[in-house]
């Protein structure tokens, strides 16, 4: 019997020899690689993290003490070895677990994540309740390097040190990001200043020091200078944090020497781990970036088992901006943190004097976009749709309010599958609709998808496109700058008129809806549809001609219904007097779990064939 079978809960960790974690974290990761594999999933980061985190459930005491997690890539063994090793099995299916800790999923699971940066201000919260509360508790937040970038992340730190709560920090760093430093003096320094007697001996130089008014703080502030030289912690300790490391985040042995000797400090720490993404792993290792999140894989081989079909909304973005950035030497592209992800690697590897990625900051890349439109460049900032929520007030202020021509390419707009919702995209055409100089664009293929591009840095605007993650639908893609074409702003398209009813479909919804009027056809029913295409400005005249050939109207969307396409098009005809019957179709006013998006579709009510049937039922 494995060591893992045996962990039903970090009590049966507790019951292990020391000498026996580094065993259970070898099981811990090939059972993550064998569950990813036939799941997909984020799989670097967690083979990464899995030695600390056993670690942290050796010495500590959940769920009395709290752990919580940055993002939530990192948190698989935290999952195994809190009583789901069988429902592990299920991860990001539909039914299953979730991929991020989930306050509803487990008690273990102190607060739920999928956004970076937002740990260290929840554990903050915690701590300061449990002294308000006057309980007995430790508070440990779990952050990547990366999360660090995020401005909130500093904030935290701040507010932290400023209270002097009692708060761990567990700085996770891959070496992608904070100054490397280690090898046999960075382990001895660390093991040594772990220590209450070496650390007491600091305070108490200091202490004395004090005592001698301008010459004992001159000697501080010199002695400060120079240990600077030698820790690379400096920045936490001035923000109120004692720092610790760096460790290596792979040597158990050192791991529960360091947690042990900080364990009962009352007072922010923040301990500085180095670890390797994909550890355990060797495809991983060697490329870790790919394989951070991924579909199903063979494990043999670490390749990709996925589909090849057409190509990709994302790679159709991807293939466009660079084709369009060969002529136009003014586009300039802008992502946080995620080059691959939103498919700007090619544009990165094509024109790396345009290209920035300003981290995991998308408040500061959408005014950064700002300062280069004013300027006279042609910004693009590539999110996830989901990651542009944190942009929304610099959305409004710092781009719309001032009419600058910025073009949001929004990639995994609409429902994204497995990862649930702290990463669908339902809520962009809700949240954005109502700033005024923004036009809102999205493209019912990919090859749409290429020509709206072009639009945008035409329009001279404020221009988001809104498209999903996913194959495309197999259409024949420009394939030098001058086969783009510039879409008349504002302006839909009939596909099919029907006698019956038509349907009023936004963004990757219009073939499914055709299909959907494939399936009413052989029930004697005539639908038509219209590509609504833009949201904003809507085609005002095209829906009244819609109404006026048949007041049976069906919106179809993939967003939320509350402010969503829907309600632009109903307000427009309740506004105006225009008498019709509308069927709204789209996300209601709950929150979708993860699955598969063809099954959240169909569960939802978008699918081809729930389309038909709604529309059936309204006639």
């Amino acid at each position: 019997m494995s060591f893992l079978e045996k962990i039903k809960s970090p009590k049966d960790l507790k019951k292990l020899e020391s000498s026996q974690l580094p065993q259970l974290s070898e099981e811990i990761r090939q059972y993550i690689i064998e569950t990813v594999s036939k799941n997909g999933g984020h799989l670097g980061s967690s083979l990464g993290a899995t030695d600390f985190i056993v670690a942290l459930h050796y010495i500590f005491n959940a769920p009395k003490d709290k752990f919580v997690f940055d993002t939530g890539h990192q948190a698989y063994a935290h999952k195994l070895l809190t009583g789901r090793i069988k429902e592990f099995k299920n991860l990001r299916q539909l039914g299953g677990i979730s991929g991020f800790p989930k306050i509803s999923e487990s008690e273990y699971d102190t607060f739920g994540v999928g956004h970076a940066s937002t740990a260290l201000s929840a554990a903050l919260g915690m701590a300061v309740a449990r002294d308000q509360k006057g309980e007995n508790n430790k508070v440990i937040a779990v952050v990547s390097d990366g999360c660090l970038s995020g401005g909130m992340s500093y904030e935290a730190l701040q507010n932290a040190g400023h209270l002097k709560k009692d708060l761990l920090v567990i700085l996770n760093d891959n070496q992608m990001f904070i100054s490397k430093r280690v090898g046999a003096l960075g382990n001895f320094l660390t093991k040594v200043i772990s220590r209450k007697y070496v650390r007491h001996a600091e305070r108490t130089a200091e202490e004395i020091l004090n005592r001698f008014d301008t010459l004992g703080k001159s000697a501080i502030k010199v002695a400060k200078r120079a240990k600077v030289l030698f820790f690379p912690g400096m920045v936490f300790e001035e923000m109120g944090f004692e720092y610790f490391g760096p460790v290596n985040g792979h040597d158990t042995e050192a791991l529960l020497e360091v947690l042990t000797n900080i364990k009962d400090m009352k007072r922010p720490v923040l301990l500085h781990l180095i670890t390797q993404k994909g550890k355990g792993y060797e495809p991983a290792e060697q490329k870790p970036t790919s394989y951070h999140g991924l579909g199903i894989f063979d494990v043999e081989t670490g390749e990709s088992i996925g589909k090849k079909g057409d190509i990709s909304f994302t790679k159709s973005f991807s293939d466009s901006i660079v084709k369009l950035a060969e002529k136009d030497k003014k586009i300039t592209a802008i992502t946080a943190a995620m080059p691959e992800g939103t498919g700007l690697d090619k544009f990165r590897d094509t024109y790396p004097e345009r290209y920035y990625d300003v981290g995991i900051a998308e408040e500061h890349a959408v005014t950064f976009a700002g300062g280069l439109a004013k300027e006279g460049l042609k910004p693009v900032v590539a999110l996830y749709s989901s990651f542009m929520q944190r942009g929304y007030d610099q959305l409004i202020h710092d781009i719309c309010l001032q009419n600058l021509p910025v073009v949001f390419a929004l990639d995994r707009a609409g429902v994204v599958g497995e990862d649930g919702p702290t990463h669908h995209g339902v809520f962009d055409l809700s949240f954005m609709r109502h700033i005024p100089n923004l036009t809102i664009f999205a493209p019912a293929d990919e090859a749409e998808l290429a020509h709206g591009l072009k639009t945008a840095f035409d329009s001279n605007t404020p221009f988001a496109i809104r498209y999903p993650r996913g194959a495309g639908f197999g259409m024949k893609m420009p394939k030098k700058f001058e086969d783009f074409k510039s879409l008349p702003i504002g302006k839909g398209v009939w596909l099919k008129k029907g006698k019956d009813a038509n349907i009023i479909a936004i963004g990757n919804r219009v073939i499914p809806s055709l299909e959907a009027c494939k399936l009413l056809a052989k029930k004697g029913i005539d639908c038509g549809v219209i590509n609504a295409r833009f949201v904003k400005p809507l085609d005002t005249k095209l829906i009244s001609e819609a109404v006026k050939f048949c007041d049976k109207i069906i919106t179809v969307e993939d967003n939320a219904l509350q402010g969503g396409f829907g309600s632009a098009v109903q307000e427009y005809l309740s506004d105006n007097n225009i008498n019709h019957k509308i069927l709204r179709l789209g996300i209601a006013d709950n929150f979708i779990e993860h699955g598969k998006q063809a099954q959240l579709y169909d569960i939802i009510g978008i699918s081809e064939q729930k389309i038909a049937e709604n529309v059936e039922k309204f006639l």
